[in-house]
């Protein structure tokens, strides 16, 4: 007979849905996170569907159910090294990296007023920068802060640590490796915003103002690098015109082969956060296919129906900048016209696909011919978009799926 714990890898809506799931039913869970805070790329979002809400009410209900539950125990900045054995009998070691900050913290922040080193904040998507000390964000569970140890100084400086009232700095901490005997695996690590160096036709990483759809929920968020503000990351001007560049990397042999599938309601949604911001603003949106099937095609026709949105089928050849001004250059066909368009916006956003996670499971398991997971090792079963592209309320299904898949694991074993 097996150990009856369940392990969940990935610490986002999927991982955490397929815990809680687990465990009020009675099943010991350990959940594993690799950032320093649990909420995945979901937290980042201004808004999702379909409620179209602040994600972090939402996820604060499960936060709250992980902390009060005596099944769960989470770890984070933990990472899988590597996964022996069999279904009802898998052996784990687990990496623990050095958060650098101890359970005394109390979040009071006084660590980041002396800290003289600064890092790219990973959490705004390089649109920002923080202290190499830094609160992952205003929501973060568990609150407390971490020291990215590549920006930090070390001990030459401990000025974090002298100021801190509390005494929860240790610069000394050590990675640790645990291992950990489990009956059930469920990968939900999730997904990657392609790698848009790779688009160099758009000159994205390259042009300041050809951004990505995941920096544009950023852009739009109240609790983002500029409250919330839709400005251009050049010069911080008001965006006044602006284009949605739709399957940048996405169905496309050279990237993505595949569609993530909800691209086309995140670029029409963040045409409702310009909307919002800037009523006068002019909106285009380059097209192959607009996706907006079942009840979000209400929602589809509602956002054509706000006026100064012009939606154009046809793919994007190249983007180009004005260096004097920033301002970028959009050209495509009009497929319906026939004609040719070069067209300058303030702002690009292009809305690039979801790069699996997958590659990184460190034990060889089968995956579709789009690089994801596939559930055929006995055992181990992926969760959320580890598996598939899905939406927040796709992702949530799947996991509670994944969990009872693996209730049934240990049943057996």
């Amino acid at each position: 007979m097996g150990n009856k714990a369940i392990l969940v890898v990935g610490g986002g809506i999927s991982g955490i849905t397929a815990a809680v799931e687990a465990s009020e039913v009675g099943y010991e869970v350990i959940l594993l996170e690799k950032r320093p805070y649990l909420g995945g790329r979901v937290t980042q979002l201004n808004q999702y569907f379909p409620k179209l809400c602040p994600p972090n009410c939402g996820l604060e209900i499960n936060l709250r159910r992980i902390k009060n539950s005596p099944y769960i125990k989470f770890f984070t900045q933990a990472e899988v090294e590597e996964i022996s054995g069999q279904e009802g009998n898998f052996t784990v070691k687990v990496r623990l990296n050095p958060r650098f900050v101890t359970d005394k913290c109390t979040a009071c922040g006084k660590c980041v007023d002396v800290c003289p080193a600064e890092r790219s904040d990973e959490f705004n998507y390089g649109l920002a920068r923080t202290k190499a000390i830094y609160l992952p964000h205003i929501f973060a569970f568990p609150a407390k802060y971490a020291i990215d140890a590549a920006a930090c100084e070390g001990a030459k400086c401990g000025k974090c640590v002298a100021a801190c009232p509390y005494g929860a700095i240790d610069l000394n901490m050590q990675p640790q490796t645990i291992t950990l005997q489990v009956g059930a695996i469920i990968w939900a690590t999730g997904w990657n915003p392609y790698d848009i160096s790779k688009l160099t036709q758009y000159g994205a990483g390259q042009y300041k103002n050809v951004i990505t759809n995941v920096q544009m929920e950023r852009l739009a968020a109240e609790n983002g690098p500029t409250g919330g503000q839709i400005l251009r990351p050049s010069d911080g001007k008001p965006v006044q015109k602006i284009a949605f560049v739709q399957c940048a990397g996405s169905r496309d042999e050279n990237h993505l082969p595949f569609c993530s599938g909800v691209c086309c309601m995140a670029s029409l949604k963040q045409a409702t956060y310009v909307r919002e911001k800037h009523p006068d603003a002019q909106i285009s949106i380059f097209f192959i296919d607009i996706r907006a099937m079942g009840r979000y095609e209400d929602f589809f026709n509602r956002v054509k129906e706000m006026g100064n949105i012009t939606l154009v089928k046809g793919k994007v050849g190249t983007i180009t900048e004005d260096p004097a001004t920033k301002d970028v250059t959009v050209q495509a066909e009009d497929q319906e016209s026939g004609r040719l368009l070069s067209e300058t916006f303030d702002l690009v956003v292009l809305a690039t696909g979801m790069d699996p996670t997958s590659k990184y499971v460190p034990v060889e398991l089968p995956r579709t011919p789009d690089g994801f997971v596939a559930d055929t090792t006995p055992g181990i079963y992926g969760a959320g978009c580890v598996a598939s592209p899905l939406d927040v309320s796709g992702s949530v299904r799947d996991a509670t799926a994944a969990a009872l898949k693996a209730i049934q694991s240990l049943k057996r074993g």
